[in-house]
């Protein structure tokens, strides 16, 4: 697709408003005015959670019928975000959004966060994001973060990409490899997910940025289709953060090098079909419109010309929700909504079930939701651990086998302490963890 039918296609955002909406005053808070003690309130609730929602192991089923144990490795975190296994076998890292990265070794929270983080703004969803391990950590010990970080002021924030070294359990040798042009509203959301793919490169989510979500006009969602712009956008870079010559737009020169697919609201979770070396990626829609679909370089996923969601002021975003040409329709979406975090492909052994599925976490839903893949045919699968009534926002697989959640209990609230580290094991597993009174779990029956 060449230059002028990308600009005609942003200029489509515009053209298909309503008149009524063209003519509102578009307001950028933090950018074209200071936020208001309203807005920083709401950003900052005062009645701080604390306390968890899982205390000794929980034998629980699935909405199919699939026996599993939850068993709490950790609590008192603040809005957890990303997870990695470092490969002794025994440590794992931990990113807590308002500021702090966690270190839990041997299933036991290391109670002093690891020094050596950049500064950060943590306004609203802002703050430090997700974390992952370079390919040659063994042998180099590097690792990247992406966290919130401040402009100008009336600039607003930005999403930036930082690699550190982790030596000595603390963070050395800290350097930005992105900033990503994505500057808006302290109000927004940032997406941050962060991927290495089987080529070595390194796949960045980038949200899109809307701090004006209750109004039906926003400077920051057009740009998600402007290829000026990281916003909406995933990115591919070396791990050096320099761009690959193979990059889709790398030969525009008014495109960012970086983008690999455009389109998207805000993409939390990432994931390659180790069967099939295909991406996947799922969104938050807006109300409604949740999706999940196979990326593919320089494709165009549509938003916000294309979208099943509506505003938050209950209006359609798009007179045309389902198909334009030049764009991707998503290959599933979700009705009702599922508020996908992130997701994993899970390859190992513990939870035949659900052995090659898709397995998302879901935040507003409060429940972990399996989807099939069978070429183009996808399909919601089994669904598991509503009763536990929090919020997921990350899933990993284990060098174990076992499976890894990390939860909250509300969207914001910086001082909130109602995070948890849970471990998910099928009925049979004797758990390593002790129990409430300290003795070692008893291996328990399985229910299937």
């Amino acid at each position: 697709m060449n230059r002028r039918c990308h600009l005609a296609l942003a200029a489509l955002v515009m053209a298909t408003l309503p008149s009524a909406v063209l003519a509102q005053e578009i307001d950028t808070p933090g950018v074209t005015s200071p936020l208001t003690p309203a807005q920083i309130a709401r950003n900052y609730p005062p009645n701080a959670l604390t306390g968890a929602a899982v205390d000794k192991p929980v034998q629980l089923k699935s909405e199919g019928g699939m026996g599993m144990r939850v068993v709490k490795l950790a609590e008192g975190l603040s809005h957890p975000d990303g997870l990695v296994f470092l490969p002794d076998g025994h440590t794992m890292l931990i990113t807590e959004r308002p500021g702090r990265l966690r270190l839990v070794r041997d299933g036991v929270l290391d109670p002093t966060p690891v020094p050596g983080l950049p500064p950060l703004n943590n306004v609203g969803l802002g703050g430090l994001h997700d974390i992952v391990l370079h390919p040659d950590f063994g042998k180099n010990s590097t690792l990247y973060i992406s966290y919130t970080k401040e402009g100008e002021p009336m600039k607003g924030t930005t999403l930036a990409i930082a690699r550190a070294r982790f030596e000595k359990g603390r963070l050395t040798a800290v350097k930005d490899i992105l900033v990503t042009d994505a500057w808006e509203s302290p109000l927004g959301t940032y997406g941050g997910r962060m991927i290495f793919g089987p080529d070595g490169m390194l796949y960045i989510a980038v949200g899109d940025r809307d701090g004006t979500t209750a109004k039906d006009v926003s400077s920051a969602r057009p740009q998600a289709q402007k290829l000026d712009s990281h916003i909406g956008k995933i990115l591919r870079v070396r791990d050096d953060g320099s761009i690959p010559l193979d990059n889709p737009f790398v030969k525009d020169p008014k495109a960012k090098g970086e983008i690999y697919s455009y389109g998207h609201r805000n993409p939390y979770g990432m994931a390659w079909d180790p069967k099939t070396g295909k991406m996947w990626a799922a969104e938050f829609g807006p109300a409604g419109g949740d999706e999940l679909n196979r990326i593919l370089p320089g494709h165009n996923y549509g938003w916000p010309l294309v979208s099943f969601g509506r505003h938050y002021s209950g209006h359609l975003v798009s007179d045309q929700p389902w198909y334009r040409e030049g764009m991707d329709n998503p290959l599933f979406f979700w009705s009702p909504a599922l508020n996908p975090e992130n997701m994993l492909f899970y390859t190992g052994d513990k939870f035949p079930r659900l052995k090659g599925s898709l397995l998302i976490a879901g935040a507003s839903t409060k429940m972990i939701a399996q989807v099939i893949i069978n070429g183009d045919f996808v399909r919601q699968g089994d669904t598991m651990l509503h009763e536990l009534g929090v919020r997921f926002r990350d899933i990993r697989q284990g060098p174990d086998g076992y499976l890894y959640v990390l939860t909250e209990g509300r969207l914001r609230g910086p001082e909130d302490t109602d995070g948890m580290l849970l471990r998910l094991e099928p009925p049979t597993a004797v758990s390593s963890t002790a129990d409430a009174g300290g003795h070692p779990a008893a291996k328990e029956a399985s229910p299937d």
